[in-house]
């Protein structure tokens, strides 16, 4: 780490992006031994294993794993790994067993990785789980409400997980679009400090470990001031450290366990919510004195993660079906406006109110064509260029947003109170619809100074978690409801609907034109035919006498003088094949 007091942010990035699953050390409540799928010989120990099977572990490194772990638990582990889905390498609770020259009894987990099998044993603390994991997560499911939509569904998969756990704390942490996460729910006794309502800044969970949450559901550390016990050997035939991404006792950062003895925490798990395969949110536990919490009850708290988990992502769907099917109708209508009307332009910008509601935002504006409209909360300015500039400055895409008034409000622009900005492209590069959402200011409650999450320790030799978790209020302005991944996708699909009525609309118009320009030319050549009807005609008018003759003139000249000045008043066009054959019109 760098010397400075003052992290820079290269350290920060390097903090938050470190492999966590590379640790080289297992928590101290369990032993793993990795073996070779081909011939079950051991290939890496914890270093405590000696303590299990009675030999040092060293001297385990190579021997078959049938030496010390019975015929019937192999078997079982085998079976499960067997039943595993492809592709998925998640560790599973195989059997209870006596293991080792003890006989201690054992919950032992197995997974499979890269040609390595790895087990995980535990003791079983003196008060196992009542009844099956399946039997124990059933009867959470049965005590929850039907109705996902109630808020105080999440404080009844709380209290669930509470009375299955012990903990004295368990909160609801629901991840924010920006990474950030808040406490939506919670139970903890009276006499801690509620954290519901509070806010925690992205760095508190970087994305290491965010993505270490998708691939394993629970994690669990007994006791936050644990020693780690290293691996042996600590690196694979390749000279690389093991993979621990799986394995249930991966010895967790260090600034982890200093952000939760920080906090005061001496215990903690936590199981994923998982929507649509992202990570919607963490079920937190913590406790202020150590505490295991055995092999099975973890088990029943997988099924239950799972099941909130489903229940959570079918309700998001559900939403955003709902609110799909919304925007489908309102540009459905649009599209019926629009293709009926015989000029695209002026038709989209006198329907800007719909296209608001489309996508949900305060206001929207039009440049198009060299002319500016606007509906609804839009900047004042009748000119788009500042906007135009923006666009121009951000990498190329069809769809830009940003929900930070800094990146584009000016007072050039006339535009108070607005933050939220969407741009998108009708085509070329001066024609583009803005749809502007207003400034949310808000009075943010952290749980410590959000600036704050990572700072340098008194040496300056590392970066270390903040110490202070008292609730930090800060009054959060110039930025509007952020953008979802759903508004893009919504915007997406109407760039491609006005893209491709607007190309519709212009083939429609050329069309029209190609037409009225050919009706023009034929009712010239009708007109050129009189002409020539009318030449014919003066040849039997020689009769005539010099006062009739000279009006005739003055006739033909006003005529020609009219000719002569509209061809000046509009383009020569280039002279075009017709039916009767090639037609100057110049002479005219």
């Amino acid at each position: 780490m760098n010397e400075s007091k003052t992290p820079t942010p290269l350290d920060l990035d390097a903090c938050l992006r470190a492999p966590v699953h590379l640790s080289g050390a297992i928590q101290p409540h369990g032993y793993l031994v990795s073996c070779s799928r081909a011939d079950w010989r051991i290939r890496h120990v914890s270093a405590n294993v000696g303590a299990l099977f009675g030999l040092p572990a060293e001297d385990l490194i190579g021997l078959p794993l049938s030496e010390f772990v019975e015929e019937d638990v192999l078997s079982q582990v085998s079976d499960t790994v067997a039943a595993a889905v492809p592709g998925d390498a998640t560790a599973q609770r195989a059997c209870t067993a006596n293991v080792g020259a003890l006989m201690t009894i054992c919950d032992v987990t197995a997974h499979a990785v890269d040609g390595l099998l790895h087990l995980e044993f535990e003791p079983q603390p003196a008060r196992p789980a009542a009844g099956t994991p399946t039997t124990i997560a059933q009867r959470m499911v049965a005590q929850l409400g039907h109705d996902d939509s109630d808020p105080g569904f999440f404080q009844q998969v709380a209290r669930q997980v509470q009375l299955l756990t012990g903990y004295d704390r368990v909160m609801i942490y629901r991840f924010r679009e920006d990474d950030s996460g808040e406490v939506i729910a919670e139970v903890v006794p009276d006499d801690m400090e509620p954290y519901l309502g509070l806010r925690y800044p992205a760095t508190d969970i970087p994305p290491p470990a965010r993505a270490l949450y998708l691939r394993n559901r629970i994690r669990i550390i007994p006791d936050a001031t644990y020693q780690p016990v290293p691996l042996v050997p600590p690196l694979d035939p390749d000279g690389q450290p093991l993979d621990l991404s799986q394995h249930v006792l991966r010895s967790v950062a260090p600034v982890h366990l200093e952000y939760l003895r920080n906090m005061g925490v001496a215990a903690s798990m936590s199981i994923s919510i998982v929507s649509g395969g992202r990570l919607w949110g963490l079920i937190a536990c913590h406790h202020r004195v150590p505490r295991v919490v055995s092999a099975s009850a973890r088990a029943a708290a997988d099924l239950f993660g799972m099941f909130v988990s489903m229940r959570v992502a079918a309700r998001e769907q559900e939403l955003t079906m709902e609110r799909f099917n919304r925007a489908q109708r309102l540009r459905d209508a649009l599209v019926q406006r629009l293709a009926r009307a015989r000029d695209f332009d002026r038709a989209l910008a006198e329907e800007l109110e719909l296209v608001r509601d489309v996508l949900d935002c305060a206001g929207a504006g039009l440049s198009i064509g060299g002319s500016w409209h606007a509906s609804g909360r839009a900047p004042a300015s009748r000119d788009p260029a500042p906007l135009l500039d923006w666009v121009a400055r951000q990498d190329p895409s069809e769809v830009l947003m940003t929900d930070a008034a800094t990146d584009w409000n000016s007072l050039a622009l006339g535009a108070p109170g607005l933050a939220g900005l969407m741009a998108i492209n009708l085509g070329t590069p001066r024609d583009w619809l803005f749809l502007f959402r207003v400034e949310q200011v808000e009075t943010v409650s952290w749980a410590g100074q959000p600036h704050k999450a990572l700072v340098a320790t008194d040496d300056g030799q590392r970066l270390a978690p903040r110490k202070s978790f008292a609730t930090w209020r800060e009054t959060v302005s110039g930025r509007s409801q952020a953008w979802s991944a759903s508004d893009r996708r919504g915007a997406e699909r109407l760039h491609l609907v006005l893209r491709e009525q607007r190309g519709r609309a212009r083939a429609v118009s050329r069309e029209r034109q190609d037409i009225d320009s050919r009706y023009r030319r034929q009712k010239l050549q009708e007109q050129k035919l009189r002409l020539d009807g009318m030449a014919s005609l003066l040849e039997g008018m020689f009769h005539l006498d010099a006062v009739e003759t000279a009006s005739i003139e003055a006739r033909i000249e006003a005529l020609e003088a009219d000719l002569r000045r509209l061809m000046h008043r509009t383009r020569p066009e280039r002279p075009r094949s017709l039916e009767g054959g090639d037609v100057e019109l110049a002479h005219l």
